[in-house]
């Protein structure tokens, strides 16, 4: 009798932590966008934009650096990041392109709410508005984190010859699995920002700036991204920086300019 009764509790015991799991699981299902979208630290107000392009159901706005070149560098920014904080940086270092930074919907000023099909919809019209603008020159595209997977998507759908990734990654899923192994990510996530499928598609030059320490996109899935590629990648290694940091070396933009500098000349 009373091993029957152990047997019960046990039972009991289990399926209460069973039921836990898929709560927890139903938990990051519902709230996933929350968990991998951060634009609340971004916001800022319209007026402090210079540049926006209207879509169908949002305004995406942001900043121009050095106007009136013929040649362009179109910026996809990071998670949580204010990309507004990158027009110094790039008016010194890319003196001879104009730069813009649009900030990705419900980011920064631009309207809307994230979600991979919005950012990469979004995407392509920005880039179809920017390289009407300069006609006959280069538009190179930078992505950054989780813009790497906007800016892959990107170029491997139009005309990009210049492509430069940063922290990049093969996949949303992957990664996100990678800090989640006791959940099916996999299964759960809507926003999966394949960009190992999609790199294979860009027969562009391509220019890979990698953290060592990254804690966020650990390194390997930035070389599963490489595997992937079916060109020649140049490969920036940064040993001792992490995800948000790798920036602050004079090398990471030395190495940006010294990549674009072909178009350039």
């Amino acid at each position: 009798m009373a091993e029957r009764r152990v047997r019960r509790m046990l039972l009991w015991v289990a399926l209460a932590l069973l039921a836990v799991y898929l709560a927890l699981c139903a938990l990051l299902y519902l709230q996933q966008r929350r968990l991998i979208y951060y634009p609340q630290f971004t916001r800022v107000a319209a007026d402090q934009t210079d540049f926006a392009i209207s879509r169908p159901d949002a305004v995406l706005r942001g900043w121009t650096v050095n106007p009136g070149h013929r040649d362009a560098v179109l910026y996809f920014g990071g998670n949580a990041e204010a990309v507004e904080a990158n027009r110094g940086v790039f008016a010194q270092w890319l003196p001879s392109r104009t730069v813009y930074l649009v900030a990705h919907r419900g980011y920064g000023a631009s309207d809307g709410e994230p979600s991979e099909a919005a950012l990469l919809a979004d995407a392509h019209a920005v880039f179809d508005d920017i390289a009407g603008r300069h006609t006959g020159g280069d538009v190179a595209v930078i992505g950054r984190s989780l813009g790497s997977g906007v800016a892959t998507y990107v170029a491997a759908e139009r005309p990009v010859r210049n492509l430069v990734l940063v922290t990049p990654f093969d996949s949303l899923a992957a990664v996100a699995q990678s800090h989640y192994p006791a959940f099916p990510v996999r299964l759960l996530l809507k926003d999966r920002y394949d960009s190992a499928a999609r790199l294979p598609r860009y027969g562009g030059r391509l220019l890979v700036l990698r953290a060592g320490r990254d804690a966020v996109v650990p390194p390997p899935h930035t070389d599963r991204l490489l595997q992937a590629f079916k060109g020649r990648a140049q490969v920036v290694d940064f040993p001792t920086a992490n995800h948000d940091d790798l920036s602050n070396d004079p090398a990471y933009w030395s190495a940006i300019r010294g990549f674009l500098a072909p178009a350039d000349d």
